[in-house]
């Protein structure tokens, strides 16, 4: 099936010009610069924070272009990738008309955006147990004013990666946007689906900061899509949606990759240290495999042994609310001490 940009875009988005400000317009480092309504001085800061940050932060996506092996015109920065999933829904999505499929138990941001934008949302549930996409019944939801489906791989709260034939088959089948979040891709067993974007117009993968990176105080998410769709992002975004100290942190974490690298792997090392002792427990009935930074398990009663490990100062997820996952409880891994605390404490449940 054909997919046409401008068939889904918004006509006010096709026609909206968008807001020029003056880094803009002059993008030097060097001169005198009258031109922004900035304070001359200074700051009270060890560091002057009295100039206005590159709006496209393109020395951060040069960093990332080298890394991923992908054009910079093919990247967006975002606060955060909950920016790029609203900026989804504020391009594509026309208010009280479109809607969007999501496939729960998944990530609760892409509800929320489209209930702040107005827009229907069809929910496709995962198929039980295995949380894999069910196919036929997202491509049966599918129908003209449909322009987004969601997919979160590896998927949030479950932990497990979703089939790569499966994704395929709704890129072919679907003229819409499919959206892969790949915010624990660093945790993974298998590469990102970048590569795939020459092949898809229609692909749009979100990553972040946030996890392997450690920076989630910074709030910076990444979107790789088409040029195209790049470029829409951009004449939606605030003009400096991602503040300047922001940027310089980012790009020194991008310049130490391999102490990042040593920390992904032993975060893996914890995850199947804790997903191997945790069956000892008469109280877990499944630990479900996963390609992310946290284990879904199964419990007689999630409830109970989430209120026990708060009152022993150790905070989990509650997930039992959330569809096919009754009586489950979503542990992050900690550090070694933290994960074996959290061993002791269950002893005594």
């Amino acid at each position: 099936m054909t997919f046409i940009l401008e068939n889904i875009l918004r006509e006010n988005i096709k026609q909206l010009v968008p807001y020029s400000s003056a880094r803009d317009e002059y993008q030097g480092t060097e001169g005198v610069f009258l031109d922004a309504n900035e304070n001359p001085l200074g700051s009270p800061l060890s560091s002057n924070y009295n100039r206005y940050p590159d709006p496209l932060q393109l020395k951060v996506k040069e960093k990332i272009s080298t890394l991923k092996g992908i054009s910079v015109d093919n990247i967006f920065l975002g606060n955060g990738s909950d920016e790029a999933i609203d900026i989804l829904f504020r391009a594509f999505c026309v208010p009280g008309k479109d809607n969007v499929i999501i496939c729960p138990p998944t990530y609760g941001m892409y509800e929320v955006s489209a209930n702040i934008n107005n827009v229907k949302v069809f929910k496709t549930p995962l198929v039980a147990e295995t949380f894999q996409l069910d196919t036929a019944s997202i491509l049966n939801f599918v129908n003209a004013n449909t322009k987004l489906v969601f997919i979160c791989c590896p998927n949030n709260p479950t932990g497990n990666g979703v089939k790569w034939n499966d994704i395929k088959i709704i890129l072919e089948s679907f003229k819409g946007i499919v959206v892969v979040d790949e915010a624990y891709i660093d945790f993974a067993s298998y590469n990102s689906l970048i590569p795939e974007l020459s092949k898809y117009r229609n692909l749009v993968i979100l990553q972040t900061f946030s996890k392997g990176w450690g920076l989630a105080g910074l709030r910076v998410g990444m979107a790789f899509a088409s040029k195209a769709i790049i470029n829409v992002f951009n004449k939606i975004k605030p003009p400096y949606n991602i503040n300047e100290l922001s940027q310089q942190l980012v790009l020194e974490a991008l310049n130490n990759k391999a102490q990042i690298d040593l920390w992904v792997k032993e975060i893996i090392i914890e995850r199947e240290k804790l997903r191997a002792e945790l069956p000892q427990f008469p109280f877990v009935l499944k630990i479900y495999q996963s390609e992310a930074n946290f284990l879904l398990v199964k419990t007689v009663d999630a409830t109970g042994i989430y209120n026990f490990l708060v009152s022993n100062k150790i905070v989990v997820r509650n997930r039992s609310n959330v569809i096919l996952c009754n009586n489950c409880i979503r542990i992050s891994i900690g550090t070694q001490q933290e994960n074996k605390q959290l061993i002791e404490t269950l002893k005594k449940y």
